[in-house]
């Protein structure tokens, strides 16, 4: 899903002549002609529906300043683009001081529209960044900082404001990288102890020995090294909110004190001789299945219930791919900034389809690190499918454009081969026989037509045309690891083509021996070479 931009115009003209430039710069459009439309235009969706506004100034009845005051005393966020006929420098200071990023003067040139609309985009997704940056530095992460704009996420984000009115315990789960703290994170603000600690604590990161010490706290002397006192984990969190991410990774005797520090109220740090009052907020993380692990004996059953009293399941971004765009432009308004790229400020439309095409394994965290090395390998001012080359190779509509451009071109090839010397031997007809078969001939035999023989030899198969460079997919169209013996299967197959069926030598090839490919053909159904069509 692209950029939407709102266009706001009396004249049916001009407003067709913007949708027209606007459209094809890559972006979605939606028209208004005059300001109470376009306020009820703005009403009647999610105040960040539209990422950009361009507004005429003079318009019967509710003007284009009007419309700026009235949209002052809402959290509409979304630059705003002015354009007029009456130049002035009065006007542009007036509009500028009522709110908006720019103004052009009609008529305005396309490209200095499509400059101001990249701008004021670029500026409004770092600014968003920034400030999403600068909430998590200072634990003021909120609901309104996360990006969502799929269905399945609204309901996450509806669950977790519920879940803030209370001190109930809450359980997220989730696949890695999905957000699970960030959700935790954005619980604790929108809560009434959004202005106590909120301390988080990766039990998978914990050594066994160091569980118990590190979340309950020991006396000083309380064993071998405990050279001073350690308060503990939920001393920390004491008034505000414990985060323990990985939670299906404690140890059953961890998990016995953890029950009763929820049932009690208090917990019995190691060596202490009476046990500690602590009021704390629990929220709990995993990415496995606990009803599993408390089947197999490796999470308390009672624990379990008194942890998933609110369960919030985070759906991974397979399952929210609506929301793929808005965090590529988050990321590559972060990463630009970063990598000094002011001109990045782009992602084409194929581009975003690329991504969406894609079923993430490693969620938000994997698209991040992808978006990150595009920007650093683009060398142009806006992310294509080129950049992502290891997404595309995986994706079946995507994947044959990749081998393309990463392949030679034909004329290339074909004129590396006449700027190579040709040798004596080369340029020597070869001699075309028939060939006697004996029992210790590894060969197959060929056909003795020599325009067939000139033909076979010379004309690339068509796989080899396809894929030159031979590569082979993973993945499954579901994203997952194809089996281990689908992909023996084809690299047989394709052997046998790149090697004409010569078995002695696709077998040294493979490092197997001549039996185990025969073998291997037989296993896995493929055509084994005939008289008339094998090569020699």
């Amino acid at each position: 899903m692209n950029e939407r931009i709102l266009i706001v115009d009396d004249d049916p003209v001009q407003r067709r002549l913007l949708e027209a430039v606007v459209e094809k710069s890559g972006f979605e459009t939606a028209c208004a002609e005059n300001g109470e439309q376009a306020l009820s235009i703005l009403k009647d969706n999610p105040s960040t529906y539209f990422d950009l506004i361009i507004l005429d100034l003079v318009m019967p009845n509710l003007d284009g300043m009007g419309v700026l005051q009235a949209l002052q005393k809402t959290d509409i966020k979304a630059p705003i683009i002015v354009q007029t006929a009456h130049a002035g420098i009065d006007t542009a200071v007036n509009a500028m001081r009522a709110g908006a990023f720019d103004f052009v003067i009609k008529p305005v040139a396309p490209e200095r529209l499509q400059v101001a609309m990249r701008n004021a985009l670029k500026v409004n997704a770092l600014e968003d960044e920034i400030t999403r940056i600068r909430s998590k530095r200072d634990g003021n992460l909120s609901f309104k900082s996360i990006i969502a704009s799929s269905d399945t996420m609204e309901r996450v984000i509806n669950l977790g404001q519920r879940a803030a009115k209370s001190h109930i315990p809450i359980l997220i789960e989730g696949e890695s990288g999905v957000g699970k703290e960030l959700i935790a994170k954005a619980i604790q603000h929108a809560s009434d102890r959004s202005s106590k600690p909120f301390v988080t604590v990766n039990c998978g990161a914990i050594p066994d020995n160091l569980v118990e010490s590190i979340l309950f706290g020991h006396e000083k002397g309380a064993f071998t090294g405990a050279n001073d006192k350690h308060i503990g984990k939920f001393v920390e969190a004491n008034g505000g909110t414990l985060f323990l991410d990985e939670v299906g990774e404690l140890p059953l005797d961890t998990q016995v004190k953890l029950l009763r520090a929820l049932q009690e109220g208090e917990i019995d740090p190691v060596g202490a001789a009476k046990p500690v009052k602590v009021d704390f907020r629990l929220i709990s993380a995993t990415n496995k299945d606990l009803i599993q692990l408390v089947k197999d004996g490796k999470f308390r059953e009672d624990l379990y219930y008194r942890l998933n009293v609110f369960p919030i399941r985070v759906p991974p971004l397979r399952d929210r791919k609506d929301d793929i765009p808005a965090l590529t432009r988050n990321f590559l308004a972060r990463f630009a900034a970063e990598e000094g790229r002011k001109n990045l400020t782009h992602v084409t439309s194929d581009a975003l389809s690329l991504l969406q095409s894609y079923d993430w394994p490693g969620n938000i965290r994997q698209l991040e690190n992808t978006v990150f090395r595009a920007v650093v390998l683009c060398d142009s001012d806006q992310l294509t499918v080129d950049e992502f080359p290891q997404i595309a190779s995986q994706v079946s509509a995507f994947s044959a454009s990749v081998v393309k451009a990463r392949s030679p071109h034909p004329s290339e090839l074909a004129h590396s081969e006449q700027s190579e010397p040709a040798s004596p031997s080369s340029m020597q007809a070869p001699e075309v026989f028939q060939p006697e078969l004996s029992r210790h001939d590894n060969t197959v035999p060929r056909p003795a037509d020599p325009t067939a023989q000139g033909a076979f030899q010379n004309a690339p198969s068509s796989a080899q045309q396809q894929d030159p460079w031979g590569f082979l997919r993973l993945l499954d169209e579901q994203g997952n690891i194809r089996p281990l013996a689908d992909l023996e299967a084809e690299i047989i197959k394709r052997a046998l083509e790149h090697h004409d069926y010569r078995m002695s030598d696709v077998a040294r090839r493979l490092s197997i021996g001549r039996s185990t490919l025969y073998r291997k053909l037989k296993e896995y159904g493929l055509d084994q070479p005939h008289d008339d069509s094998a090569a020699s």
